[in-house]
């Protein structure tokens, strides 16, 4: 088992990454920023070394600055959480290279499913479906990129292949845009990413947005978790998620998620990750494959049972999966409302003290935060604040319990999107289950 982990994040990951070491026995190594100090994982941490300015691009993305607080406290290993620099192929390679131990997937597996034309090419090999499109990258042949998208069909869409987060995407309803937008978009991915190769696909337009959960070991071995339906989003950012998706099939879920397990085996996976797909008129097509824990892995851990943070670690220290695809079962039905510190009407960050905090509480609630009374909420870093998860025996006792404790917590001194999470749960076509990507904005009249 290892013995010492360096968690290289901050705010509720870190503090949930904390609680699964802790359980295993692990020490941690919190690592913080100047305006991090005060962090409950910092205080709660066996040791703590300050890696930089407030700023994340002079703390949390200096891989040096890590790797030396690595070094200094005689760390084992070094869990990157979500976001900053879980996905960076060079930051597993500095770590591995460095003799530590890189809790997630090797480097060249991050660099492979980052780019996102090599991604869909080994999905393809594996079985995994995909979305009508290119094949790859788009050249400077204008003629054939016209005929690629004649037979693909409008509208399609422009990808970059190192791009993420919603950004290097454009939409092209006929061809006399499309080469303008293809102009447009390469452009902005070399501004964004450093790589310009971009590329074609078939655009769905009315998708919800369904993921699969793995896990993956060392020995060969890989199953996977079901499914987490995340299409209540905005502006590509998720807002709402929850397990199992409304309406897909025990049979769907068999064989989709079969697909992605002999996928990691065949590709070698090491560790946790999701495949997330678009899902329309009853066909899944996937889009991309991130390598790391997910925000909303919560709500997959509610209704399986299987805690992914620490099956990341015990992956990591060589140990085989502690479970068979037979065993995992799904267990009645979980919701995640991410709580963030923002204007729920202008969606403006909304940093600040806390001057009173009450979480709610009962059967089947769940509140991973680390926040607290008198806590300095700062402005550098990310809005979210916290995640709300419930669970019920059906998705209208889950949701019925969100409500609930969403009337319950209390968070003072700054703003937060408790209004807005509550104004979903009580929203007809959410309780219905099934909205698409676009739900959300279209509601809030984006």
């Amino acid at each position: 088992m290892i013995e010492k982990v360096l968690i290289a994040n901050r705010g509720e990951i870190a503090l949930r990454i904390q609680r699964a070491c802790r359980e295993l026995g692990i020490k941690t190594v919190a690592v913080h920023s100047e305006a991090d100090r005060d962090l409950k994982h910092v205080r709660l941490a066996d040791e703590s070394v300050c890696i930089g300015p407030a700023s994340s691009t002079d703390s949390y993305l200096q891989i040096p600055n890590i790797i030396s607080a690595a070094e200094v406290t005689d760390a084992v290993a070094i869990h990157p959480g979500y976001g900053f620099l879980s996905e960076n192929a060079d930051f597993a390679e500095r770590v591995e290279d460095s003799g530590f131990i890189f809790i997630g997937p090797k480097s060249d597996t991050i660099r492979m499913m980052g780019d996102k034309i090599t991604a869909i090419e080994a999905m393809k090999e594996a079985g995994v479906p995909c979305v009508p499109g290119s094949d790859g990258p788009l050249t400077n042949d204008d003629e054939r990129t016209i005929k690629m998208a004649r037979e693909i069909g409008y509208p399609v869409i422009i990808k970059a292949a190192g791009g993420g987060g919603g950004r290097g995407m454009r939409v092209v309803h006929s061809e006399g845009s499309l080469l303008n937008s293809i102009s447009l978009t390469k452009t902005e991915a070399h501004t964004a990413f450093g790589n310009d190769t971009v590329y074609m696909e078939k655009f769905l337009e009315n998708p919800r947005h369904v993921e699969f959960q793995v896990l993956s070991d060392t020995h060969g071995h890989a199953i996977h978790l079901g499914e987490r339906d995340c299409s209540m989003q905005r502006r590509h950012q998720k807002v709402v998620e929850e397990a199992p998706a409304p309406g897909i099939t025990d049979k769907q879920r068999k064989e989709i998620g079969e697909r992605c397990a002999e996928a990691c085996e065949t590709i070698g996976y090491r560790g946790a990750g999701t495949f997330e797909f678009l899902f329309e008129n009853g066909e899944f097509y996937f889009i991309e494959m991130n390598t790391r824990v997910q925000v909303e892995h919560p709500v997959t851990e509610m209704v399986t049972g299987v805690d992914i943070v620490k099956e990341q670690l015990l992956i990591a220290s060589g140990e085989k999966l502690s479970y068979k695809q037979k065993e995992i079962k799904m267990r009645g039905h979980a919701v995640e409302c991410r709580i963030n510190a923002e204007d729920s009407k202008t969606f403006m960050p909304s940093p600040g003290n806390i001057t009173q905090l009450h979480v709610p509480g009962g059967p089947g609630v769940r509140v991973d935060t680390h926040i607290y009374n008198g806590y300095r909420v700062p402005p550098y870093y990310d809005s979210m604040i916290g995640k709300l998860i419930t669970h019920g025996e059906d998705r209208q006792s889950a949701i019925a319990r969100m409500r609930t404790a969403l009337s319950e917590m209390v968070i003072d001194g700054i703003k937060t999107n408790i209004p807005l999470q509550q104004d979903i749960m009580r929203d007809s076509a959410f309780r219905e289950g099934g909205a698409n990507i676009h739900y959300l904005e279209k509601k809030l009249g984006l």
